[in-house]
């Protein structure tokens, strides 16, 4: 059951638009709705309304927003949703501490209130965290996987992350001093003279409700080799080379995945934390090109 508002921008053209360009445009126009679960309202962005479903799954804390620029490019060749995570945006909050666990069953919530039977997910840092637990829970539904800028969460990872995160940590105070804490622990890993990017992870942070901090915990409480065994549909593991946090993992990650019908590796050169807005054309490229030699003999 779902609720959509229209919130697309309509471009000004300078021509009149051919049938076939207003027809490019509304398939790739982005709306916006709500969809009712027992876990409360979530909130998503969706365009595109061929073949299997891709949905797509944010880093912490960030929201559909991260996707922006990615949805209408892949949305030309299939139906792409992008959520705001349980937890996360303008999605309903669980209470008490955050787990990957919990993320994953709302994406399954989400699928199941749009009627979704297969679909495809992307996951984003913490996304491909609950990327990683979706596609072993629920093996059956998950046509194919995309694990863009992955931590191998094992115990090494849980190890040094046990005191905390060292990013989106600062108290609330009078001045509002801890944004530009926030801004300034983010900034050396984002893009030369790209505040923009910084200004929507400042935004998203300020959500209501939202720790900012937490969905960084629920990684380090998450015990990934337990259940990386258990996905078996076809896997990229995709990674920006300028990304310190996450580039390193990737060979962990693809030897890892031991029972996925097919493993992949792409690397996006110059590719950063923010890299799905900073680079959306490469990244779509890999995903599309991926996602279109999946068939139904790959599950």
């Amino acid at each position: 059951m779902r609720g959509e508002t229209d919130r697309s921008r309509t471009p000004i053209w300078d021509a009149p638009l051919s049938t076939d360009a207003v027809s490019v445009r509304d398939a790739t126009a982005v709306r916006y709705g709500y969809a009712d679960t027992p876990l409360g309202q979530l909130h998503y962005a969706e365009a595109g309304s061929e073949g299997v479903p891709l949905i797509c799954l944010h880093q912490t804390p960030r929201s559909c927003d991260e996707f922006a620029e990615l949805l209408p490019l892949i949305a030309s060749s299939r139906r792409v949703i992008a959520m705001d995570m349980y937890g996360f945006g303008h999605s309903a909050t669980p209470s008490g501490p955050q787990s990957i666990e919990q993320y994953a069953s709302g994406v399954l919530h989400l699928a199941d209130a749009l009627e979704l039977g297969h679909f495809s997910v992307l996951g984003h840092h913490t996304g491909a965290v609950v990327a990683v637990e979706v596609a072993a829970a629920a093996p059956g539904r998950v046509h194919a996987v995309v694990l863009s800028s992955p931590s191998f969460t094992g115990p090494e990872y849980r190890a040094r992350h046990r005191d905390g995160p060292s990013v989106d940590v600062a108290e609330r105070d009078d001045d509002g001093g801890h944004l530009l804490t926030w801004w300034n622990q983010r900034a050396p890993y984002y893009p030369a003279h790209r505040p923009d990017l910084l200004d929507r992870f400042v935004r998203d942070a300020l959500a209501p409700g939202v720790d900012p901090a937490e969905g960084h915990n629920a990684c380090a409480r998450y015990v990934m080799e337990d259940r990386v065994a258990s996905v078996s549909a076809p896997v990229l593991v995709l990674g920006g080379d300028a990304d310190p946090f996450s580039f390193p993992d990737l060979e962990v990650m693809r030897r890892s995945l031991v029972t996925a019908s097919s493993v992949e590796v792409a690397v996006v050169e110059g590719g950063t934390i923010p890299m799905m807005e900073q680079l959306p054309a490469a990244v779509a490229g890999a995903v599309t090109a991926f996602l279109n030699g999946r068939t139904t003999v790959d599950r």
